[in-house]
């Protein structure tokens, strides 16, 4: 019996037991980052990072990274993907645990800016973004701690509101939105009014950040590593209406806990007939950015994504 059709008794049940599984989720993951946080950043990331290679490869989500792999990378030997899906593991494990350490982790100072375990390229463009006051668009990607991004912008005095997308547990959630918060300047949940609310902020001359390599459902047809998938045409939309430069960021994770944040000159974003931004040919631009950074360092993406909705076929 399908849960549409079971009885109103049963679906109240089916959905209080998913808060339940949902609360003892997140207090499992509660626990581990207080217990991390009572050792050393360095030691407590890295004991996470060995212990997610391990576990990791166990889940159902391995199974869709390999997959993923193995379309993105046909070229690649099986060993080669399953280096790769371990250091993604690695990666996404930091990433959780380096939430509890953000004031300890991101120590860099514009006055000082070759101290510390930060180094930021593009220097110049945060400076000229905080001179020019006009509006403007930052995009990302899941690679390395993405977090730290508005972070530096906010060190710059480019407090940008950030689109992000709350995990689907309501509880963890929570936790991530208020570690989020007061350091990530304004935050604005994927959902109903968005895109107004985005709008309203480059109306006023404000900057808006967002990730561009999510699984979308609805939106133009576009390619990544050459395979079909569905993209976003939200941040394509807004640079059109307000005609704002968009500029390209990430983070790299560097050896020895050290991190490389770089924010790229603005795209040259292709135009129509009528002069206006062409949003199907930006929404390939984008694809085609993300694309050459996870080139550059796959095992700092998450493959576990399901970005070409083949979740299903496994």
């Amino acid at each position: 019996m399908k849960l549409h059709h079971a009885p109103p008794s049963v679906i109240r049940l089916a959905n209080r037991l998913g808060r339940v599984k949902d609360w003892m989720i997140a207090l499992v993951a509660v626990s581990v980052l207080r217990i991390a946080a009572l050792f050393p950043a360095d030691a407590s990331i890295n004991f996470v990072d060995r212990l997610a290679r391990r576990i990791g490869p166990r889940t159902f989500r391995h199974k869709l990274a390999l997959a993923n792999l193995e379309r993105a990378y046909p070229e690649k030997s099986a060993d080669e993907r399953e280096r790769i899906a371990r250091d993604m593991w690695g990666n996404m494990a930091r990433l959780a645990v380096e939430y509890v350490f953000l004031d300890q982790i991101f120590d860099f100072d514009p006055e000082q800016p070759d101290k510390g375990r930060i180094e930021v390229e593009g220097r110049e463009i945060f400076s000229q973004l905080r001179a020019a006051q006009k509006p403007f668009i930052v995009f990302t990607a899941h690679t390395g701690n993405f977090e730290l991004l508005p972070i530096a912008a906010a060190t710059y005095d480019l407090h940008t509101t950030v689109l992000f997308r709350p995990p689907n547990n309501p509880y963890v959630a929570e936790r991530i939105l208020a570690a989020r918060r007061g350091r990530m300047g304004n935050l604005v949940p994927s959902q109903a009014g968005a895109a107004i609310a985005l709008a309203r902020k480059l109306e006023d001359g404000e900057g808006v950040g967002m990730l561009v390599d999510q699984k979308f459902h609805r939106g133009p047809k576009t390619t990544f590593f050459g395979l079909p998938v569905i993209s976003n045409r939200l941040l394509p939309k807004l640079a059109r209406q307000f005609d704002c430069d968009v500029y390209p960021a990430r983070c790299i994770r560097l050896p020895g806990g050290r991190f490389r944040l770089s924010i790229e000159p603005a795209l040259e974003l292709p135009r129509n007939a009528d002069g206006q931004i062409d949003v199907v040919a930006t929404c390939q631009v984008l694809n085609d950015k993300v694309e050459t950074w996870v080139r550059e360092y796959p095992g700092q993406w998450q493959w576990f994504h399901d970005r070409w909705n083949i979740k299903s076929k496994l």
